[in-house]
């Protein structure tokens, strides 16, 4: 059968995510109001015609779960094939989770469903990827390239340590691969890989059985002489939440009516988890400035330059500036807060005043009471 099959890898923690990520992993998120992280790529896939997504789980996943559901909300709740969760491909050991180890390792751990794929190709995604790619373009260029692998790339200024970095030729094929660099170079990957599933299941059983774990290492950088990788450059909006300086810095860049044109462009809908939450209620006295805000929400005081998810409450007298506040938050009556994420359910209590900064965002955990 002709056509893409998607695997998404939800991580159980990136570095720098702080309380964020405690008790969640990143494709659980919440990113733009009401949707998360994972929204995205699950989007994009079927955006490109997939039917069929599975998506191996790592840790800390309860939150993904309990937002994915059957996957009905992406027209993935199917009889045959759909959205297929897969179990974490570590095991518990001492005190905990063992460290994620590369690619190549949760393939070999899923291996069985790699033989059940009906696709001949496969998308590789990450599930912290925020972006809105023409991937059923991808595909095709794919295909006309000929190529063992494509990767798709970004050229924005946002780069990351851990990151993996491309140089290619005026064709487009890749010439260097680099990660771990002090001072990066090249493009920037958006870790989203195009391969045919015959390729995919070879490159997996000969690195497992010399135990190579690491995809970017033992593929592309050991096999880039013997396979022909090719690249998609893509210059529209991208983030990829690895540290909360990063998702504050992206989430903030939605303010800007361009950005949220193109990423949430008609062509290409992102899909997100149904609520059932009345409209948003701004009072007589409220006053909501160059703000994005979910249902459900009650204003009262004034939030300006903020994203606010679903429920949130900020009462007569409140001031919310530059900040991100998750779902059922509230804050209370003359409080004060400036450059602040709160988690879930935190409580901001009167006449508090908690000041952050745009390069320094305070992160309040879930259920805080401050």
């Amino acid at each position: 059968m002709k056509g893409l099959h998607g695997i998404i890898f939800s991580y159980e923690q990136r570095n720098n995510l702080r309380e964020l990520g405690e008790i969640r992993s990143p494709s659980s998120i919440p990113f733009g109001c009401r949707f998360r992280s994972v929204d995205f790529s699950l989007s994009n896939l079927v955006n490109a015609g997939a039917t069929d997504v599975g998506i191996v789980l790592h840790g800390q996943y309860q939150s993904l779960l309990d937002h994915l559901g059957s996957g009905k909300d992406w027209d993935l709740s199917r009889k045959r094939g759909g959205l297929r969760l897969l179990p974490p491909f570590n095991y518990q050991k001492n005190w905990g989770v063992m460290p994620f180890r590369g690619k190549i390792e949760a393939l070999a751990n899923v291996r069985s469903y790699l033989d059940t794929i009906r696709q001949d190709y496969v998308a590789m995604m990450e599930g912290d990827l925020v972006a809105n790619l023409p991937l059923a373009d991808i595909f095709e260029s794919h295909l006309k390239s000929g190529a063992d692998i494509t990767v798709v790339c970004g050229n924005d200024s946002f780069a990351t340590e851990d990151g993996t970095y491309f140089e290619k030729n005026a064709e487009g094929r890749i010439t260097q691969v680099f990660y771990k660099l002090n001072n990066p170079r090249g493009f920037r990957s958006l870790e989203v890989y195009i391969v045919s599933t015959k390729l995919l299941k070879e490159l997996v059983d000969d690195c497992h059985a010399k135990d190579q774990f690491s995809w970017r290492r033992d593929v592309l950088l050991a096999k880039k002489e013997s396979l022909y990788l090719n690249s998609y450059i893509w210059s529209g909006f991208a983030a990829q939440i690895r540290s909360v300086q990063e998702y504050y810095d992206r989430s903030m860049q939605l303010l800007n009516p361009d950005i949220r044109k193109e990423l949430f462009t008609p062509a290409r809908p992102i899909r997100a988890k149904g609520t059932d939450k009345a409209p948003s209620y701004v009072g007589a006295d409220g006053r909501c400035i160059n703000s994005l805000m979910a249902d459900g929400c009650t204003i009262e005081g004034v939030v300006e330059n903020s994203i606010l998810s679903t429920g949130v409450v900020v009462e007569l007298g409140a001031v919310v500036r530059n900040c991100m506040l998750f779902e059922g938050t509230v804050v209370r009556r003359n409080a004060q807060l400036s450059h602040i994420i709160t988690d879930k359910h935190v409580e901001i209590l009167p006449d508090r005043t908690l000041m952050g900064h745009a390069t320094y965002p305070i992160v309040l955990a879930k259920g805080s009471r401050v």
